[in-house]
C-alpha cells in the first residue's frame, strides 16, 4: 500500500525528513528502486557494448560517437513537454510497463545492427520510449512518498544512476569481453523486461485529479475537448498549462535552470576533458582514467552527503552551493594545470552536481501539483537534456576559438551570473504565517 504524501497543517511543525532506509519501507519506492537498479546496469551493458562496437568493429570516428550520444539525448530534448501532457492523462502503471517492454524489444533490434545509421535509430527510438517512462516514475515517486521523504527517495535513485557509472563500465567490460556484443545486448532486453514485471506488481495510484484539472482548465482557458481539433487544441492547451506554470513560479524556474546549467558544463566538460589531459597537462591514458571517474566517484559521494548533511538546509541553498561548487571546480582546472588539482577540481565537480540535483529535483515534486507532475517533469528532462545536448555540440566550437581553459573559464563566469540571478530576482518567498 503506498504512502500519500502530506503537508503539515498551519502552526504545525514540519515532520522529520524521513532517511534512505525508511524510504525503502515504502514497497512502491522499493520496487521501483530495484527497477531502476536492474535496468540501469542493462542499460550500461548495452551502451558498453555499443561503442566498443563502433569504435573496433566499424571504426567509428570521435564525431561518431557524440553523435550515439547525440542521437539517445535529443529524442527526449524535442518530445519531453509533448510526452508529459499524455503522463498526466494516462494511467501510470500501464505507461511504465508498456514502455519498459516496448524498450526490451527494441534492444533486441541491436542484434541485427551493423552500422553506424542502425545503432542512431534503435538509440533514438529507446529514447522515444524513455520520455515517456522518466515522467510517469517521477509522478509515481511523488504519489508514493510522503513529502518529507522526496529527498532520500530522490538521493536513492540518483545512488543508483552515479553507482552504476563507477561499477558499470568495469562490469560491461567483462562481461562484453566473456560473451561479446549480443549477450550484452540481450541482458540489456532482459533488465527492461525484469524491470517491467517489477512494476507490474505494484499497486500504482495518484491523487484524484478531476477537480484540479477543472480548475486548471477554466483558469487557461482550455478549449471543449470533443473531436479531433479540439483534442490537438486540448494538448497545446495542456502543454501552456505546464510551462506557464514553470514560467510563473521563480523558484521553480531557478532550480530547472540551475539543473540546465549543471548538464551543459557536464556536457561541454566530457568530451574537453581527454583533450585538457594531453594538452594542458601534458599526461597519459591512465591520468584521464583517473580524472574522469572522480567525477563519478563524487558524484556518488555528493548524493550521500546531501541526503545526511543537508535535510536542515533549504534547497534553494544547497542548489546555490552546488552551483558555486562546479564553478570552483572549472577554476580550479581552468587556473591550476596540474595533475592533482585535475583531480581535486573533478571530485568538487561531482560532488556539486549532486548537490544540484537532488535538491532541485526534489523542489520540483514539492512545489508542483500534483495535476502537473507529469508535464513539469518532462519539460524539465527536456531543458536539461537540450543543455547537455548544447554544451556537446558548442564545446568543440568553442574550444577550437578560445581554448580548452578558457571554455571552463566562461562556464564559471555562466554559473555565479546564475547564482547572483537566483539570489536576488528569482529566490522563492517565505509562506506568510498565519496571523493569531
Amino acid at each position: 500500500m503506498s504512502t500519500s504524501p502530506t503537508t503539515p497543517a498551519a502552526g504545525q511543525a514540519a515532520p522529520a525528513p524521513l532517511t534512505m532506509g525508511e524510504v525503502l519501507r515504502v514497497p512502491v519506492m522499493r520496487r521501483l528502486w530495484y527497477a531502476q537498479l536492474i535496468s540501469t546496469f542493462g542499460d550500461f551493458l548495452a551502451l558498453f557494448a555499443v561503442i566498443n562496437f563502433l569504435t573496433f568493429h566499424l571504426d567509428a570516428t570521435p564525431r561518431d560517437v557524440t553523435g550515439l550520444q547525440i542521437a539517445y539525448l535529443l529524442p527526449i530534448a524535442v518530445l519531453g513537454i509533448l510526452a508529459g501532457v499524455f503522463v498526466d492523462r494516462w494511467s501510470l502503471k500501464p505507461t511504465l510497463v508498456a514502455s519498459d517492454i516496448t524498450r526490451a524489444g527494441l534492444c533486441l533490434l541491436l542484434l541485427f545492427a551493423h552500422s553506424t545509421l542502425h545503432f542512431y535509430l534503435i538509440l533514438a527510438s529507446i529514447s522515444v520510449v524513455s520520455s515517456f517512462f522518466g515522467p510517469a516514475q517521477g509522478v509515481v515517486i511523488r504519489s508514493a512518498v510522503p513529502l518529507h521523504g522526496l529527498r532520500s527517495a530522490n538521493s536513492l535513485m540518483q545512488q543508483v544512476m552515479f553507482g552504476m557509472r563507477i561499477v558499470g563500465p568495469p562490469l560491461a567490460g567483462v562481461m562484453y569481453k566473456a560473451l561479446g556484443a549480443s549477450a550484452c545486448y540481450i541482458g540489456d532486453s532482459i533488465s527492461f523486461v525484469c524491470s517491467g514485471l517489477l512494476i507490474a506488481s505494484l499497486a500504482i495510484s495518484r491523487p484524484a485529479l478531476a477537480a484540479m484539472e477543472k480548475k486548471l482548465d477554466e483558469n487557461d482557458a482550455a478549449p471543449p475537448k470533443q473531436g479531433i481539433a479540439a483534442g490537438l487544441a486540448t494538448i497545446g492547451a495542456d502543454m501552456r498549462v505546464g510551462i506557464s506554470f514553470i514560467v510563473h513560479h521563480a523558484g521553480v524556474l531557478f532550480v530547472i535552470l540551475a539543473l540546465a546549467s549543471g548538464m551543459f558544463v557536464l556536457g561541454c566538460f566530457g568530451p574537453l576533458i581527454a583533450i585538457y589531459v594531453r594538452d594542458s597537462l601534458h599526461a597519459s591514458t591512465g591520468v584521464y582514467s583517473v580524472v574522469s571517474a572522480m567525477i563519478g566517484v563524487g558524484m556518488f559521494g555528493g548524493v550521500t552527503g546531501v541526503n545526511a548533511v543537508g535535510k536542515n538546509v533549504k534547497n534553494t541553498t544547497q542548489v546555490y552551493a552546488g552551483l558555486g561548487g562546479i564553478a570552483l571546480g572549472l577554476c580550479l582546472l581552468g587556473g591550476i594545470p596540474q595533475v592533482w588539482s585535475a583531480i581535486a577540481a573533478d571530485l568538487i565537480i561531482g560532488l556539486a552536481v549532486a548537490g544540484i540535483i537532488v535538491p532541485a529535483t526534489t523542489m520540483i515534486q514539492q512545489e508542483t501539483p500534483p495535476a502537473l507532475m507529469g508535464r513539469v517533469g518532462s519539460t524539465n528532462m527536456s531543458v536539461i537534456f537540450g543543455a547537455q545536448i548544447l554544451g556537446l555540440v558548442l564545446s568543440g566550437v568553442l574550444a577550437n576559438q578560445i581554448g580548452v581553459r578558457k571554455v571552463f573559464a566562461v562556464c564559471a563566469v555562466m554559473l555565479v551570473v546564475l547564482i547572483v540571478v537566483g539570489k536576488f530576482f528569482m529566490e522563492p518567498k517565505p509562506a506568510p504565517t498565519a496571523q493569531s
